[in-house]
C-alpha cells in the first residue's frame, strides 16, 4: 500500500514547511512508499484525506499540529462513514504543532525520527471519535465535526475567540493571557444538559467534552477521558463571579484530588450521547476549530473505537 502524506505547512508557525525536506529524507530513508501534498488552507486537509481514503491509500499521515490532525480525522470519518466500502484507514502522526496535545494524549513521541519509527512498523490501536452538530435554531443544521481531543462551548471557546484575535503573542502565553481576558468578559448561560441516565437545567459558564484529557497543551478539562472507553467525558458547572473563575483555573492545570472537577461547582459525567440547549448562543469549538459561534442547540455522540491510530 502507498502512503498519503498531508502536511500542513502554516503548522508551528511555519516551523512544517522547514521540516518538509527532512520529513521526507526520514521517511525514504525508513523505506515508506508514499505519495506528499500540501494543504493551502483550512479545510483542504479534510479534503485531501478524503480524496485519499477513496483513492486507497494507507495509511494517511498528517504532518502538523492539532488542527491539522484534526483535518485529516474529519476527512478519514467523513468519507468512511458516507461510504461503507471504505473501511477506518490507519491514521500516522508526525507532530509538527506548538502543543501537539493528541500525541501527548496517546503517548506518541514528539520528535519525527521517533514519529517515522512508530509509523512504519505499523501497529496500531483504535481510539474513540467525538462527534458534535450545532444549529443556531431548531430547524437547520448549521454545523458538524468530528472531534479526536475535545470539544466545548461557553467559557473555553470564547477564550479560543479572544485568542485569535491576539495576533502579537504565540504558544502557551497567548492562551493563558486570552484566558484571563476571557474571565474578565465573564460571559454566562443558562442551559438545558441531557445524557444517557441524566440531567441538568441551570446555570452553565462552561461544558466542556473530552476525547482526552489535555488540551491547550496545559489544561486537563476531562481529566478522567479515556480515547478507548467508548464514553465522551464531560464537565459542566457554573461559576458566577470572576473571582470564583479565578480561583479555580489553576486546578485547570492539575489531575488528581487537586483537579478543578473536584470542585463542589464543577460535575463531571460519561455518555454515549449528549444534547445541550442554551439560551443565550454561544460558540463551539471541535479540536481548537469554531464551529459556529452562535449555537443554541448542540448534540454529541461518540463513535467507539472507530480509528485505528499507528502507535507504539
Amino acid at each position: 500500500m502507498v502512503a498519503k502524506v498531508i502536511l500542513n505547512p502554516y503548522a508551528g508557525r511555519w516551523k512544517a514547511l522547514k521540516f518538509q525536506d527532512m520529513i521526507k529524507a526520514q521517511l525514504t530513508n525508513a523505506g515508506l512508499d508514499y505519495e506528499f501534498s500540501a494543504t493551502d488552507g483550512p479545510g483542504h486537509g479534510t479534503e485531501l484525506a478524503a480524496e485519499a481514503v477513496r483513492n486507497g491509500y494507507s495509511p494517511i499521515i498528517a504532518a502538523g499540529g492539532d488542527g491539522s490532525i484534526s483535518e485529516v480525522v474529519n476527512g478519514i470519518v467523513r468519507e468512511t462513514l458516507s461510504d461503507s466500502s471504505h473501511p477506518p484507514v490507519p491514521l500516522g502522526i508526525l507532530p509538527l504543532g506548538s502543543a501537539n496535545d493528541l500525541v501527548v494524549n496517546l503517548k506518541l513521541p514528539v520528535t519525527i525520527p521517533e514519529a517515522v519509527r512508530i509509523i512504519t512498523r505499523g501497529k496500531t490501536r483504535y481510539i474513540d471519535i467525538g462527534e458534535v452538530k450545532a444549529w443556531n435554531t431548531n430547524e437547520s443544521l448549521a454545523s458538524l465535526r468530528y472531534f479526536d481531543n475535545n470539544s466545548a462551548i461557553g467559557l473555553e471557546p470564547s477564550i479560543t475567540l479572544i485568542q485569535q484575535r491576539i495576533q502579537w503573542l504565540h504558544g502557551t502565553l497567548r492562551y493563558l493571557l486570552a484566558t484571563l481576558i476571557g474571565i474578565i468578559e465573564n460571559p454566562q448561560w443558562t442551559m438545558q444538559l441531557e445524557w444517557n441516565d441524566g440531567n441538568y437545567h441551570g446555570a452553565a459558564t462552561l461544558v466542556t467534552v473530552g476525547n482526552n484529557p489535555l488540551t491547550g497543551g496545559l489544561f486537563y478539562m476531562t481529566p478522567h477521558a479515556d480515547p478507548g472507553d467508548g464514553l465522551l467525558t464531560f464537565v459542566y458547572g457554573g461559576i458566577k463571579t470572576r473571582r470564583q473563575i479565578l480561583q479555580i483555573l489553576p486546578r485547570t492545570m492539575k489531575m488528581g484530588p487537586a483537579s478543578y472537577v473536584e470542585h463542589p461547582l464543577i460535575h463531571e459525567n460519561n455518555a454515549t450521547w449528549l444534547h445541550i440547549h442554551a439560551d443565550q448562543p454561544t460558540p463551539v469549538h471541535a479540536d481548537g476549530e469554531i464551529m459556529l459561534s452562535d449555537a443554541h442547540f448542540i448534540q454529541y455522540r461518540i463513535l467507539p473505537k472507530y480509528l485505528p491510530v499507528l502507535s507504539a
